[in-house]
């Protein structure tokens, strides 16, 4: 049960993520709360296999921190790389017609 709280907080992590950051319209919109569910899921995996107890508290900063970061780190390089692919597009298309 503390697997599925933890996924639904990676999802809500990953959510606040897409929000915050710019670029928002060169992801798609499921990406961050993608990113946050898988990662929070995998980190409680670990973490659990390591031996971290489910009631502990650090557990669950460790699984919401790493989701987080994850997400916030995925996004922020995808959207710059979008937005300087476009913009070379741009130049392209723009060189080719003048």
């Amino acid at each position: 049960m503390e697997l599925l709280f933890a996924v639904l907080g990676g999802l809500i992590v990953g959510a606040v993520a897409h929000v915050v950051l710019p670029w928002r319209s060169t992801r798609g919109s499921l990406l961050g709360p993608a990113l946050g569910g898988i990662a929070a899921a995998v980190l409680w995996e670990a973490l659990t296999w390591a031996g971290w107890q489910y009631d502990g508290g650090w557990i669950w900063v460790v699984a919401l921190a790493g989701a987080g970061v994850v997400a916030l780190v995925t996004e922020w390089l995808l959207g710059r790389r979008r937005s300087a692919a476009d913009t070379a597009f741009y130049e392209r298309v723009k060189a080719r017609g003048a």
